[in-house]
């Protein structure tokens, strides 16, 4: 659901549509489409995703530091590398990794991301190639030795496009190249629970104006799925809801997933750093190898 009107001129408030809005959507039922490239939304995510205080958005500059560090050990990796880091945000990943002497592309379709990871990396002197598009539609054929997709982002995908981006990943990795991720367990949902909440702000994170935000959750334990719902009215009537769906995953689902995409998993911990996966971890960290296409059946 897109922007919409909540007052009419003739019937006044429309409670309808916001009880409908209660109502439990479909699986991955999609909410406003312009949410990563919104002027102002655009703005606010930036500032998330460059606070070093906080793992809101993109996670603190030491935890990244160690990401980076153990994954060119784990990925042996060497200088003059190839990697590719998808949705790689204002180049928090791609920086640090070009400084290590690789040859580094990242992609994402955030303008305002690329723009700052643009301009970051003149002012650092690195030749990072950097791509504003979406990572589905990337068309690259085995010129990687790895390929990097952190802080869960496997995770908000729906099957189908799950499916697309693991081929469009294959295809860019050379023959026995690797691919590192990381994933949300449902004890990362336990942790931070359902959230519903409503409250008026003269400005926030959705608009720069006076506007409501209504908060829900919805779980759906049956498919290891769960939504974040934000619906904003403003002080005019119009209504827009944004929708982060979040599928969870366990170290033999994602396994499985990724064997499916034509991948064998190298390693399964806790996080992307070398630590253990235990049952109450909240992320699993994965590295998995490109498996080379089955032989024909000649029989």
């Amino acid at each position: 659901m897109d922007k919409e009107t909540l007052i009419s001129d003739t019937t006044g408030l429309n409670l309808a549509k916001l009880q409908k809005l209660q109502q439990r959507p479909a699986p991955f039922a999609p909410g406003a489409a312009t949410f990563w490239d919104d002027p102002y939304i655009s703005e606010q995510m930036q500032a998330a995703h460059l606070d070093p205080k906080s793992d809101a958005a993109s996670r603190r500059p030491q935890i990244i530091d160690h990401e980076v560090a153990w994954l060119i050990v784990a990925l042996d990796l060497k200088e003059g590398d190839e990697l590719l880091d998808l949705g790689c945000g204002p180049g928090l990943y791609t920086s640090r990794l070009a400084r290590r002497g690789l040859v580094v592309t990242g992609g994402d379709y955030a303008r305002r991301s690329i723009d700052n990871a643009h301009t970051e990396a003149e002012k650092q002197d690195l030749a990072v190639n950097y791509l504003c598009q979406d990572y589905l539609t990337l068309d690259f054929k085995a010129q990687f030795d790895a390929v990097l997709l952190v802080n869960g982002d496997f995770g908000v995908l729906d099957q189908e496009r799950r499916v697309q981006l693991l081929k469009v990943i294959h295809r860019a990795l050379k023959p026995d190249g690797r691919f590192a991720l990381d994933v949300f367990t449902r004890a990362h949902r336990i942790h931070y629970g359902v959230s519903n909440q409503w409250y008026v702000a003269e400005q926030g994170f959705w608009r720069p104006g006076k506007h409501i935000v209504l908060e829900e959750g919805f779980d759906y334990p049956q498919d290891n799925l769960y939504l974040n719902q934000y619906v904003i009215i403003e002080a005019d009537g119009t209504l827009t809801t944004y929708r982060n769906w979040f599928q969870d995953y366990t170290p033999e689902t994602i396994t499985a997933t990724l064997k499916q995409g034509g991948f064998s998993v190298e390693y399964l911990g806790g996080n992307l750093r070398g630590g253990a996966f235990t049952r109450g971890s909240e992320w699993v960290g994965v590295i998995a190898r490109k498996s080379p296409p089955p032989l024909p059946d000649r029989g």
